[in-house]
């Protein structure tokens, strides 16, 4: 009797579905001027992203010759 349910409300709602799909393509009526100030905005995050990953391989190289340097200066004083 579940399994019967079950089936009729999968069909029920997988019908129902499509009712809610879009008729057509949305027009956004984004001019050419638009496209421009978006792509200069990408060109500011771009130009922002540039520098936070050079700093970020700066750190991480800094921590990995920490790193080495500690681990060196432990073997020479073990010996």
């Amino acid at each position: 009797m579940k399994a019967r349910v079950a089936g009729f409300l999968a069909a029920y709602l997988g019908s129902v579905a499509s009712a809610f799909a879009a008729s057509g393509a949305r027009e956004d009526n984004s001019g050419v001027f638009v496209w421009i100030f978006l792509g200069f905005c990408a060109l500011i995050v771009v130009a922002q992203l540039v520098p936070a990953v050079l700093t970020m391989f700066g750190m991480a190289k800094g921590v990995a010759e920490g790193l080495k340097e500690k681990a060196e200066a432990k073997a020479t004083n073990h010996k």
